[in-house]
């Protein structure tokens, strides 16, 4: 009985921590420059170091037509040469000084980011400039990172026994919008491209008024605007309008269900996809949780429905794949050998009906803010990890200081909330359910091949 109530009393403890805890702002200074960058910058000097993100609004879905995964095979060239860098100049300046740098392409944007000491950061503030509008897009550079990415689709699609199966999770889901193209591309369209497409490509989007240039840590913010000026605002804005997307994704009012094979895929895998909503939703909070519930770690839901008790999968998640124009999210099975797809999608389902049916209690609501509010303050502890959190806020939400509303809004969603959510956007009638299964053999065909 003494345990009962010392428990009782760490769980009303906890949950008045949770409500009560206030995250500290970032204090942030913005401004646009004449030809259109938008410059976010936070001055923390608690450590001797600055990170430095550039955001491009562009992404897999600005792919050219026919020229799938044309914005991922673009990251890697914006490494190579420029007019005033040589190939590979982008490492000698941030890993010899004890910093690194890195690159990543989503199928909304794309973001390019170091971390240096501070005293290196007008000179990475110069480079950033320099590729922006100098990058030579040439045959040697466009072929060879061609091939990078052509082989990055062999070994992450073909290679894994599992990974047309999740490239198919876009492909089959979306009907129209070209979020169904995925960010990856496929070999006959990478092949089709030519230097001519790279070219027009930079020249549409990789220009300031479609940039927006992040900075975190220790500097002086006088020096710090007179470089910008002197680096990026000496950047003319380009002329002519950039392209958009255009099409809209039609609603999903039908159930579609495929069954589809690959060539070397141990077990089933199950997947059943919902349309989720934008990403300036009002409901993005509780679906963040809701997943969290269904599938953050071997507690949850689905792992141990699934895994541990029926043992029919390997693994089984809670996929939330959220985009700026509406993205997909939904449940996602591997099987272990005493798995089928249909007995997948009947587990699956079962958990999703319950979750509807009966909600989630205190504790699980309880355990996923406090991981999700403790996820956001641990990404704050960096400068890097402050300005990843403020890309993702200029990214999904157009508003830097949305930065700042993340806690709050995930601390505000409530049982209710979670429930309503799960009622609200998963339905029979508007979900995709996919079954992925090992290809047949063709009668004669050598089993050792």
């Amino acid at each position: 009985m003494q345990k009962f109530f010392v428990t009782l009393f760490c769980l009303a403890a906890s949950l008045a921590v949770s409500a009560q805890l206030k995250v500290p702002p970032i204090e942030l200074k913005e401004r646009t420059l004449a030809n259109g960058l938008r410059v976010v910058s936070h001055r923390d000097t608690s450590s001797p170091t600055v990170s430095i993100h550039v955001w491009y609004d562009v992404g897999g879905k600005n792919d050219p037509p026919g020229r799938s995964g044309f914005a991922h095979m673009f990251e890697h060239m914006m490494f190579k040469a420029t007019k005033n860098m040589p190939n590979e100049k982008m490492d000698r300046l941030t890993e010899d000084v004890g910093g690194f740098n890195n690159a990543s392409t989503w199928p909304d944007f794309t973001n390019y980011f170091e971390v240096v000491p501070s005293n290196y950061l007008e000179v990475l503030l110069w480079a950033e400039s320099d590729r922006m509008v100098n990058l030579n897009v040439d045959d040697a550079s466009f072929n060879s990172e061609r091939d990078v990415v052509k082989e990055e689709y062999r070994q992450g699609i073909l290679a894994n026994p599992y990974g047309r199966f999740y490239w198919l999770m876009d492909d089959l889901s979306f009907q129209k919008h070209p979020y169904k193209n995925g960010v990856i591309g496929n070999l006959e369209q990478l092949d089709a491209a030519t230097r001519a497409d790279a070219e027009k490509f930079y020249k549409d989007f990789y220009r300031p008024d479609n940039a927006v240039l992040i900075v975190v840590g220790d500097f002086d913010q006088k020096q710090f605007d007179d470089w910008v000026d002197k680096y990026f605002g000496a950047i003319k804005k380009p002329e002519g309008t950039i392209p958009r997307v255009t099409e809209v994704e039609p609603e999903w009012t039908t159930e579609r269900r495929y069954n589809e094979t690959g060539p070397i895929v141990p077990f089933p895998a199950t997947a059943i996809l919902y349309r989720a909503p934008r990403t300036t939703d009002a409901d993005i909070p509780a679906l963040r949780l809701a997943a969290a519930i269904m599938s953050g770690g071997e507690s949850s839901r689905l792992y141990q429905s699934l895994v541990r008790d029926q043992q029919i999968a390997q693994d089984a998640s809670f996929d939330l794949e959220l985009n700026t124009e509406g993205g997909r999210m939904g449940f996602v099975a591997i099987g272990s050998d005493k798995a089928t797809s249909e007995a997948l999608e009947k587990a699956l389902l079962a958990e999703l009906k319950k979750m509807q049916d009966e909600g989630v209690t205190a504790a699980e609501l309880e355990k996923a803010k406090n991981r999700a509010v403790a996820g956001a303050i641990r990404q704050r502890e960096t400068n890097d990890g402050k300005a990843n959190a403020i890309e993702r806020s200029v990214a999904y939400l157009g508003d830097a200081k949305a930065v700042n509303n993340e806690v709050a809004k995930l601390q505000a969603v409530t049982a209710a909330d979670i429930q309503r959510v799960m009622k609200k956007y998963f339905e029979d009638n508007n979900r995709v359910v996919i079954y992925y299964n090992q290809a047949k053999q063709a009668e004669g065909e050598d089993d050792d091949k």
